[in-house]
């Protein structure tokens, strides 16, 4: 039993507790992406969430070189 968080294993939040495995790589960083952390999966690259969040822009009409009518 755990010192800490007096639980077997330990809760996830105590600092005794072990390292969540690691699922992947972020295709973008490289940074490791552990079990339980969002992870976007865009053209089958697996993306972290930070990663995701940076490229995020929002779409904008351009003007149109023409007329609609």
């Amino acid at each position: 039993m755990c010192d800490i968080c007096l639980r077997t294993p330990c809760h996830n939040r105590c600092p005794n507790a072990p390292e969540p495995p690691v699922v992947c790589l972020c295709c973008q960083c490289g940074n490791e992406i552990y079990e339980g952390e969002e992870l976007y999966i865009i053209n089958d690259e697996r993306w972290c969430e930070e990663c995701v969040t940076d490229c995020r822009t929002t779409a904008e009409m351009d003007e149109p070189d023409y007329d609609y009518d």
